[in-house]
């Protein structure tokens, strides 16, 4: 059974940083891209961030600069530096592989921006 498994949401100030991890299980992703996606109250589900395997970054233009995705193909495992976090910022973050097809889904970390 693949499962993928978020943590290191919590709730933080305007400014301050997190530091998301999923943790894959299962299958192996080390030659996939996976991604990042957020979900807001009342909003669609948008992407974040995604890394394919050798390492190449793509990011949404609203956390570009902010926000880095890396990965450590041995642990099997997806990380997300989010700095200069921002109310709007406050979604539930969910990882997903293999991108774009998403075929799996974490069950999502909750992240709140204070302000």
């Amino acid at each position: 059974q693949v499962q993928l498994v978020e943590t290191g949401g919590g709730l933080v100030q305007a400014g301050g940083s997190l530091r998301l991890s999923c943790a894959a299980s299962g299958r192996s992703f080390s030659f996939d891209t996976m991604a990042w996606f957020r979900q807001a109250p009342g909003k669609d589900r948008e992407f974040v961030a995604s890394i394919t395997w050798s390492g190449y970054t793509s990011y949404a233009d609203s956390v570009k600069g902010r926000f880095a995705v890396s990965r450590d193909n041995a642990k099997n495992s997806l990380y997300l530096q989010m700095n200069s976090l921002k109310p709007e910022d406050t979604a539930v973050y969910y990882c997903a592989a293999p991108y774009p097809r998403t075929d799996y889904w974490g069950q999502g970390t909750q992240v709140t921006v204070s302000s």
